[in-house]
């Protein structure tokens, strides 16, 4: 059977069981060894980011599930279809990329449901799921520029001007990767996709939107299930771990063991905020240092970044590991997220290189 045919199976109560008698335990246990933990601070800091992210998922799911039965890759991917079609990855991982504009949690869900289906091999689903940080760079963009150009003016539009050079720069890298290493699309998954749009003109000539519906109703809420088992105790492990100062800990002791070798003393402080507090408490920091006359503007850059370089990882590992391994698998889940972020951060390194001999 082919292993990811094998993933539309139902739900599967024992292990969806399992999942939340552990998730019990885990809370149970915490509530006696710490007393951070109450029923108020649970349901706000875990039942609705829990509920968000599987609201995302679903509609990812939901979506994916649409656009495949009425044949409609081609139209939503049409935005960035050259770039898909040069790095040809096809209008499965392009319909994927225009939803990482709304939701990276549902282009996520997207690129599970064209893999299962095997429409995407898994090399493209790696790639796509790179590739979306470019459009996740921008959900947050416009907060995040309104709230930091004040505190550090010229400085913070250069961090922002090398963050999305870098990401512009491994994006492609991995178009071109794409282009040199895989099929073309006439060699590869051609004979699905007119399986595909023939099927979905069946289903057009058959009362399509009720065949969609029963599909749907069919096939959605196990997928859903089954993802909810691994997304439910590693989300609340990891709340559990946050909430009693463990990733504060581990920000600090490398924030400061990393520091105090590569970056002058005066610049310690911005980095130490990046990783303990929140991220704009780091260029609050900056913006002072530079406007005291502390630090330069090229030194207040070069500390941003390398505080965004040393904190980030650690911000996905708390924010984002359960989405990864809840969404695909924990295996993939891991791997998907590490080497993001290891592409991430050496695309940073070599770009702020980049700007430090040149200024």
């Amino acid at each position: 059977m082919n292993p990811r045919k094998a993933n539309k199976k139902q739900v599967n109560y024992k292990k969806l069981g399992l999942s939340v008698l552990f998730t019990l335990i885990l809370m149970g246990s915490s509530t006696v060894i710490f007393d951070t933990l109450t029923l108020g601070s649970s349901l706000k800091g875990l039942g609705v980011p829990l509920l968000r992210l599987m609201g995302f998922i679903s509609i990812g799911l939901l979506v994916g599930q649409i656009i495949e039965a009425k044949g409609w890759t081609k139209q939503v991917a049409v935005l960035a279809r050259p770039l898909f079609r040069y790095s040809r990855m096809g209008n499965h991982c392009s319909a994927a990329f225009t939803m990482a504009f709304l939701s990276g949690a549902a282009a996520n869900a997207m690129l599970l449901e064209f893999y299962e289906e095997n429409k995407i091999s898994k090399l493209q689903l790696f790639l796509a799921n790179y590739i979306n940080q470019f459009p996740a760079f921008f959900l947050h963009l416009p907060t995040t520029m309104f709230i930091v150009l004040p505190l550090t003016g010229i400085a913070g539009g250069l961090y922002f001007l090398i963050t999305f050079l870098a990401t512009l720069f491994r994006t492609l890298c991995f178009l071109g990767f794409g282009h040199f290493f895989l099929k073309k699309p006439d060699l590869y998954l051609a004979g699905q996709e007119k399986e595909v749009f023939a099927k979905a003109k069946i289903m057009d000539r058959e009362n399509s939107w009720v065949t969609l519906f029963k599909s749907i109703q069919m096939r959605l809420p196990g997928r859903i299930a089954n993802i909810f088992t691994w997304v439910l105790p590693i989300y609340t492990l990891v709340y559990i771990l946050n909430l009693n100062g463990f990733f504060d800990y581990l920000n600090q002791t490398l924030s400061a063991y990393v520091t105090i070798r590569l970056m002058p003393v005066e610049s310690l402080s911005i980095v130490v905020l990046s990783f303990a507090a929140e991220f704009t408490s780091g260029f609050a920091a900056a913006g002072a240092l530079m406007n005291a006359g502390v630090l330069s503007v090229k030194q207040t850059v070069i500390a941003l970044l390398l505080g965004n370089v040393l904190a980030f990882p650690i911000r996905a590992l708390r924010h984002q590991l359960p989405r990864y391994m809840g969404i695909f698998s924990p295996k993939m889940g891991l791997q998907l997220l590490l080497s993001g972020q290891f592409f991430r951060v050496v695309s940073i390194i070599f770009i702020g290189t980049l700007y430090y001999l040149a200024v």
